[in-house]
């Protein structure tokens, strides 16, 4: 019995703190569904049942649309599509074979026949929708901003073309009747129930951390080895899904549709759920479509016209609509983030919930680690940024990049970092790594922070370092307690919990690092790490970095003005000049090159302070 009880919180303890804490609120937010489809089944009449019935059936839509929009940042016009392309499927799948060759007479014989019952249905529409999903995410995802939004509205369109067109397997514009009822109030909610888990445990996973990362900062996910892609992809194909699932409830919960119940005005009405309660989050979808249908409800009652108040309402078409378009400009006017915010309900997310710091030492490197710069050149226009540039940097190495403001600095350890493609020139780490993305150059151990600072400002200072975590380790409990221990080593544990946007500039600094050192990296690559940090945030940074290479014997190549943090941490100092390397060697030979000197002072100065110097030396015995 001890024994078992001893398994019993062994594996509790292994069990990732996000999971635990998704967990929870996936329970919450379920058991008020379940009460609410109570609700209506035991006091409710008929109306009642079906509008919450309808309403988890737009429950699951929106979650669909809210694991992609949501993480990715990518507002999605398209999804009603694939609620029509559910919608047909089941139909057809599950239509009586008989009333079937009267009312599409011209249906292909592979489609014809099947008479499935509604969950074999929605197993098909299920693969059909991974294969949609996929083929229509590949080019999608590719795209950001306002360009992939577009072209999930051309998809929308794409999709009413095709089902409008396509007579002999949908009848056109016409009805499509005689697909059974068997969706009712309970079965709708077992899918929504299975979708709010799904949409809640999305955003711990690797594929849903990334997609948020890479929402937050495309270019800092890419630093810590986020595929932004792959990323969106996997939550492109999700939401097709979950889409598509609530289209084979609607089928048989409507028994007729056409293709203008899955156009403009239901993808419409996706949007306005989502946005009233909150894109970011699963609480605001399912509290969205709580409030949104309540209004709806309300709405209708007036639409019709009729005496309100002692006034007589004329018929008032399109109202619905109308308050429906006014309350979401209201939320982005008032609450830009929605009426529930960018945060889930975090039931058991606070300070006793912290996942415990991994007392695992990394292993250092191997020596011999490499990285090779063989005749460097980037071109912008008719500008050298850097030019013909050769060097080494070996691990267990700290070597300092310096030289005059616009010298070129950035630009080479941007292409070092792979986030530059080089004009011309090889890069390799072990391997030459030219063109691979940044990402890639993350993954073969290249680890770097930026000078302006890009950390994820709507995740969590947590969740900003497993992010990086997660590339390199085996599962999400080893990244919680790895990305605990560097932020530990930064004294920023205490503010695990807090969202990244909160902290202070100099702990903003320290987090980037943190997130950096996550991924394990064979070299660290740091622009600026001391900038807006004072005398005493700037002394212990240097103690950290030198813990940290004397730890793991990695590479740090660092650009700083800060000449004391230069001169007392580097070991080797590279001097960069108008795009060329003008000296390299040991701090001491590099202060006192007559180049340097010249570059830093220019080359007036350089003469009279070679020149004092030299009659210093003539006066000397």
């Amino acid at each position: 019995m001890t024994a078992v009880a001893m398994d019993g919180s062994r594996a509790r303890s292994f069990l990732p703190a996000a999971l635990r804490n998704a967990g929870a609120d996936t329970v919450a937010m379920v058991a008020f569904l379940v009460l609410a489809a109570l609700a209506a089944y035991l006091f409710g009449n008929a109306a009642m049942q079906r509008v919450v019935t309808y309403a988890a059936i737009m429950l699951t839509a929106v979650l669909g649309l809210q694991v992609f929009s949501g993480n990715t940042g990518i507002v999605s016009f398209g999804h009603a599509a694939f609620i029509g392309l559910g919608a047909y499927a089941t139909g057809i799948l599950t239509m009586s074979a008989a009333l079937q060759r009267s009312a599409l007479r011209d249906l292909p014989q592979f489609l014809a026949g099947y008479e499935l019952p509604f969950l074999a249905a929605l197993a098909v529409v299920v693969g059909l929708a991974i294969v949609v999903g996929l083929i229509t995410g590949t080019p999608l995802v590719r795209l950001g901003g306002s360009s992939a939004a577009i072209a999930t509205l051309a998809l929308l369109i794409i999709v009413y073309t095709v089902l409008v067109a396509g007579r002999e397997i949908t009848r056109g514009s016409q009805p499509f009747y005689g697909v059974p009822r068997e969706v009712g109030l309970w079965t709708a909610t077992a899918v929504a129930a299975v979708a709010l888990a799904v949409a809640r445990l999305f955003r711990e996973t690797a594929f849903g951390l990334a997609a948020r990362a890479a929402a937050d900062d495309e270019r800092g996910a890419a630093a810590v080895g986020v595929d932004h892609r792959t990323a969106r992809l996997a939550a492109w194909v999700l939401s097709a899904v979950m889409a598509a699932a609530a289209g084979a409830m609607m089928a048989q919960f409507l028994g007729a549709f056409s293709p203008k119940d899955f156009y403009f005005h239901l993808g419409f009405t996706l949007l306005a759920m989502l946005i009233v309660g909150g894109m970011s989050t699963s609480l605001g979808a399912f509290a969205g479509v709580i409030v949104t249908t309540v209004l709806i409800e309300i709405v209708r009652r007036f639409e019709g016209g009729g005496e309100v108040l002692g006034f007589q309402m004329p018929v008032l078409f399109g109202l619905t609509e109308g308050v429906l378009a006014l309350s979401m400009i209201l939320v982005i006017w008032r609450r830009p983030s929605g009426l529930f915010g960018q945060r889930e309900l975090n039931l058991l997310r606070g300070p006793q919930n912290l996942p415990e710091a991994s007392t695992q030492q990394v292993q250092p490197h191997p020596e011999g680690d490499r990285i090779s710069v063989e005749n460097l050149s980037r071109r912008y226009a008719g500008v050298v940024a850097v030019d013909n540039v050769t060097l080494r940097f070996d691990a267990d190495t700290i070597t300092g990049i310096i030289g005059p403001n616009g010298a070129g600095k950035t630009t080479l350890l941007n292409m070092i970092a792979g986030d530059v493609t080089p004009s011309g020139g090889t890069i390799s780490v072990g391997q030459p790594a030219g063109g691979r993305g940044a990402f890639r150059f993350a993954r073969a151990g290249i680890a770097r922070t930026f000078q302006n600072i890009r950390v994820f400002p709507n995740m969590t200072v947590l969740e900003n370092v497993v992010v990086a975590a997660r590339v390199v380790e085996d599962s999400l409990a080893a990244a919680e307690a790895a990305a605990m221990r560097e932020l530990s080593r930064m004294g920023l544990e205490r503010a695990a919990h807090r969202p990244a946007a909160g902290l202070a500039y100099g702990q903003r600094r320290r987090l980037e690092i943190a997130r950096a050192l996550a991924l394990k990296p064979r070299f660290l690559l740091l622009d600026e790490p001391a900038a807006g940090m004072n005398a005493v945030e700037t002394a212990e940074l240097i103690a950290i970095l030198s813990a940290v290479r004397d730890e793991r014997r990695i590479g740090v190549i660092l650009i700083e003005h800060d000449m004391r943090l230069v001169m007392t941490l580097c070991e080797r100092i590279v001097v960069v000049d108008r795009g060329r390397v003008i000296a390299d060697g040991l701090p001491a030979d590099v202060r006192n090159d007559p180049a340097v000197v010249a570059a830093y002072l220019g080359s007036r100065t350089a003469r009279a302070v070679t020149a004092a110097k030299t009659a210093e030396t003539d006066q000397q015995p």
